[in-house]
């Protein structure tokens, strides 16, 4: 995928505080997983809206169950980021 530098203005202490988490090296993919990640969740909430404005209101067993789905989203996108960090890791030693 080709890139595009851009300027972005952070808080400076949440930045510094990623930036020692993840290194100067990783910040960028860092940031951009991130964003990737809102962009995941803004299209998950058009969809609800759009399938209840369609279908109504989702009972409360339909909450449970999407809960539960969001969850071992969560787990899962943790296990991954996880990994991510042990392959760098292991790169680097």
């Amino acid at each position: 995928m080709a890139t595009k530098k851009y300027t972005v203005t952070l808080p400076e202490e949440l930045a510094e505080e990623i930036r020692r988490e993840v290194g100067p090296g990783a910040f960028s993919a860092y940031v951009t997983r991130a964003i990737e990640r809102q962009r995941e969740h803004d299209r998950l909430g058009e969809l609800v809206a759009w399938m209840q404005e369609k279908d109504g209101p989702l009972t409360e067993e339909e909450q449970a169950a999407a809960a539960a789905e969001l969850r071992d989203m969560e787990r899962w996108f943790e296990e991954r980021e996880a990994d991510g960090r042990g392959d760098q890791a292991a790169a680097a030693g």
